[in-house]
């Protein structure tokens, strides 16, 4: 059996990978033998996708910051298509990555509306839907769509979609995390040293506009808390020597590590991250984090007008329960004050800390319950043509 996923960005090939992983432990059980062809990352090839395009470092927030991305994303688009136009797969399983899915998606119901579409972790319409046509647009063309939110799962489903939750796919990620004593003792982290991970950037754009603010706040950790360590885990190797630079640049007692984003994550104290994806990981891990996020001001006006103030939230933590578990600090509240206040009460107010540990709990409630990949696995080799 072909199956074509398609995908992008750090957190997309992360998800692509557990996926792939999942559908051949699946497969064996049932006798079939499956090849996968991929849009994707590095660690999607690791786990047996042959590659067609590799879109890991592809991708960006905002309309301005998307624009040196146009052509590299139209080209691997247009590769995938004259893929799936000369070799149709017998399955087609879509994950995030939401304009050019959309484009493939679309793509499959003209000319191919034999095969069957998968949407696995559907763009956040449920979250910030400013109009119902893309919404329309991806129910039209998916046979069936697994939902990792419940929210996410109402949402489509009332817009007309076949749903399944299948529960979020770092749940079973997080079943392999070490423990915190573990972890600090691989990094060689003494029990009494407090460590802060600093996660800037899984996209070149975060590098220009979340860095600064970070590492500026982390400069003011410093100086308040002198034998605090930051651990810098690289999403993206292209990163270490802008990140390695920046640090040397700022002063930081800090520590740039590859492959060990895991153990970074268990042993911290407290994160000061981007959003996104990470949130969620960090908090499965029990790690209190301050969040932030900026885009250029041109696409935060643009959007102003446009969703007129409807983004509750931005991370996914509080997506999940719609109330701020993690403090969030968005466009012209992501300053390094804001940052360095509520980082210092999450490391010194024990009762703050266990308001989010309690908080944690609730938000672990509605991701589902181990076993998230192979469901999503069984449902999708379940559309299989000659199963039907």
């Amino acid at each position: 059996m072909r199956i074509f996923i398609s995908t992008g960005e750090v957190s997309g090939d992360l998800q692509g990978s557990l996926l792939i992983t999942a559908l051949k432990r699946q497969a064996v059980t049932i006798g079939l033998e499956l090849k996968i062809v991929a849009l994707g990352g590095e660690k999607m090839v690791e786990a047996g996708a042959i590659l067609l395009g590799n879109t890991s470092s592809i991708g960006s927030v905002g309309i301005q910051e998307g624009l040196p991305y146009v052509l590299p994303t139209f080209q691997v688009q247009r590769r995938a298509i004259a893929s799936l136009k000369q070799d149709p797969p017998d399955l087609v399983v879509l994950i995030d990555y939401m304009s050019p899915n959309i484009g493939i998606g679309t793509y499959m119901k003209q000319h191919l509306p034999d095969v069957p579409v998968v949407y696995y972790i559907a763009p956040q319409e449920w979250a910030w839907s400013v109009n119902f046509r893309r919404t329309n647009r991806i129910v039209g063309f998916t046979d069936k769509l697994l939902a990792i939110f419940p929210q996410e799962a109402r949402y489509f489903r009332e817009q007309g979609a076949k749903v399944i939750w299948v529960g979020h796919p770092l749940v079973d990620r997080m079943q392999d995390a070490p423990s915190r004593q573990a972890a600090r003792a691989t990094l060689g982290i003494a029990p009494e040293q407090i460590a802060i991970a600093l996660l800037p950037a899984s996209r070149h754009q975060e590098l220009k506009y979340l860095l600064p603010i970070i590492f500026q706040a982390a400069q003011t950790i410093q100086a308040k808390l002198p034998k605090v360590h930051f651990w810098i885990p690289l999403s993206l190797e292209v990163y270490k020597q802008p990140i390695e630079e920046a640090i040397e640049r700022y002063g930081l007692q800090a520590t740039v590590v590859s492959g060990q984003q895991m153990e970074v994550f268990a042993a911290a104290d407290l994160a000061i991250s981007k959003s996104g994806t990470v949130n969620l990981e960090l908090a499965l891990l029990n790690v209190p984090q301050v969040v932030v996020y900026r885009l250029s001001s041109l696409t935060a006006w643009i959007a102003r007008k446009i969703l007129k103030g409807s983004i509750t939230f931005a991370s996914p933590p509080n997506l999940v329960v719609m109330k701020p578990i993690v403090p969030e600090f968005l466009q012209e509240q992501a300053t390094p004050e804001n940052i360095i206040q509520a980082a210092m009460e999450l490391l010194l107010n024990p009762s703050r800390r266990e308001q989010t540990l309690l908080d944690y709990q609730e938000m672990r409630r509605s991701l589902g319950e181990v076993g998230v990949c192979d469901r999503a696995a069984q449902e999708i080799l379940q559309m299989r043509p000659n199963n039907s």
